[in-house]
């Protein structure tokens, strides 16, 4: 965004704040039309600035994907190396269930290969890995598991329990049965 006009900086960032209620609101299937019209804007001009539905996901999670993988290091200091990734996967679960959206942005195939060093997947991926490898190295998860299953559970759980009712509570009781099996004598 550096060298943009200050014009197109303020669309930049009234564009995003009204991309971000609309996520929230209505999932990553947010119309890209309505969030042109609440923002005063052409579909043209949001279309500038992210060109596909991808990148504006990818915009709106960007500050607290890095919260979480801030999180992921903080974390990593940590005694208990399996409680550490457990907590922080319960973390981005709960994120991934407020910000409807954000498991559409992980479940993108293929995670890494269009993907940028500062796009969600990668990011999210290398500061899970951290504690995954840790807990590995403890011997506390099994060595097979790999921080791609674990993002698939996340996003799975998230996707199939964003509709319920109450989908942090179905999430949660799904979310305790799967880390049961993860266990380094799980099955």
């Amino acid at each position: 965004m550096t060298g943009q006009r200050s014009d197109a900086r303020r669309n930049y960032t009234h564009i995003l704040a009204v991309a971000e209620a609309e996520v929230a609101a209505q999932g990553a299937q947010a119309s890209l039309e309505r969030i042109a019209r609440i923002a005063g804007v052409g579909s043209a001009t949001v279309r500038r600035h992210f060109p596909t539905r991808k990148a504006l996901l990818e915009a709106v999670f960007k500050q607290r994907v890095h919260d979480l993988s801030d999180r992921a290091h903080a974390l990593r200091g940590q005694d208990d190396s399996r409680g550490a990734l457990v907590e922080w996967l319960r973390e981005l679960l709960a994120y991934s269930l407020a910000a409807r959206g954000l498991a559409d942005v992980l479940s993108y195939e293929p995670l890494r290969d269009e993907a940028g060093q500062d796009s969600c997947a990668p990011v999210i991926g290398a500061a899970g890995d951290l504690l995954l490898r840790k807990a590995i190295d403890d011997r506390t998860v099994r060595a097979d598991v790999t921080i791609d299953d674990l993002l698939t559970l996340i996003v799975g759980i998230a996707l199939a329990t964003e509709h319920y009712t109450d989908p942090a509570t179905r999430a949660d009781r799904a979310f305790r049965l799967a880390v049961a099996g993860i266990g380094a004598h799980g099955t």
